[in-house]
C-alpha cells in the first residue's frame, strides 16, 4: 500500500506537468484558442518569474537544499544596491545645501 502510494505520488509529479507543459506547447504553437494562448505568453506586471517558475523552483528546493541557497542567494543580489560606476571616482556630485549639481566628463581611453 505504501508503495503504491510513493508511486502514484511520483507519477503525479512527473506525468501532470509533462502533460499541462505539452498542452501549453501546443496551445502556443497553434495559436488557438487566442485568449489562451495571448495568458500563457504574456510576462506577469512585476517582470520577476511567473507563478510555474516559482513552483518549480520551490519543488527542486524541497528536494536539493542546494537550490534552496541559490534562490536566496538571488533575492539577496535584487535587494543590494548595485552601482555601475562601483570603485570608480565619482563623475557627478550633487550639493543640496548650495544648490549645485557637478557632472564630469568621462576621459577617453587611447
Amino acid at each position: 500500500m505504501v508503495m503504491t502510494a510513493g508511486l502514484l505520488f511520483m507519477a503525479v509529479l512527473v506525468i501532470v506537468p509533462f502533460t499541462l507543459a505539452s498542452i501549453r506547447y501546443l496551445v502556443v504553437r497553434s495559436g488557438r484558442p487566442g485568449w489562451l494562448c495571448r495568458r500563457l505568453t504574456t510576462r506577469p506586471r512585476s517582470g520577476g518569474p511567473g507563478l510555474g517558475a516559482t513552483a518549480t523552483e520551490e519543488l527542486h528546493a524541497f528536494f536539493n537544499a542546494n537550490k534552496r541557497v541559490q534562490i536566496e542567494q538571488r533575492r539577496t543580489q535584487l535587494v543590494m544596491r548595485d552601482d555601475d560606476h562601483a570603485g570608480a571616482p565619482p563623475r557627478t556630485g550633487i550639493d543640496l545645501a548650495g544648490g549645485t549639481a557637478v557632472v564630469r566628463q568621462r576621459e577617453k581611453t587611447a
